[in-house]
């Protein structure tokens, strides 16, 4: 299991973006149903840095697909590094980013403030016009799905 695990991994960078896909969304379902793929989460905090901001999404949907099994703490070491692409350089990035906080917020009640904060500090104006709206969207609703966990 740990050398198909492994592959998968070593898939997310694959230069055929259908290819990486098919091994983040496998991984993502296997992180859904046990703790099997957090031993790499370091991977996944690496991503997060990646200059290809398709990578750096594969990372932060991993990143919090395993904020359920993180006992160790890793994800509040690299909080404020996760917490930065809430405004990555690309609007696609940073809303797949603003999406799943309410996962991480769910599973690491400490960091919703921090999370919070950096919510209401974002500035959507950054972007193009047309994606404006769309990114205040996301965070009002990942605010509100945030509060909805209290």
């Amino acid at each position: 299991m740990v050398d198909y695990i492994q592959d998968l991994v070593n898939g997310l960078i694959d230069s055929d973006d259908k290819k990486a896909y098919q091994c983040l969304k496998q991984l993502k379902n296997e992180s859904n149903q046990s703790n099997v793929v957090y031993p790499f989460f370091g991977v996944f905090a690496d991503m997060l840095d990646h200059e290809n901001s398709y990578i750096r999404t594969r990372g932060i949907i991993l990143v919090a697909a395993n904020a359920q099994w993180d006992n160790d703490y890793k994800i509040d070491e690299i909080i404020d590094k996760f917490l930065i692409h809430i405004t990555d350089d690309k609007p696609i990035a940073a809303r797949q980013c603003i999406k799943v906080l309410p996962i991480v917020a769910k599973f690491k009640p400490d960091l919703r403030l921090d999370i919070i904060n950096a919510l209401h500090r974002a500035n959507p104006s950054r972007y193009k016009e047309s994606m404006q709206s769309l990114v205040v969207k996301d965070i009002q609703k990942c605010l509100n799905d945030i509060q909805s966990l209290s």
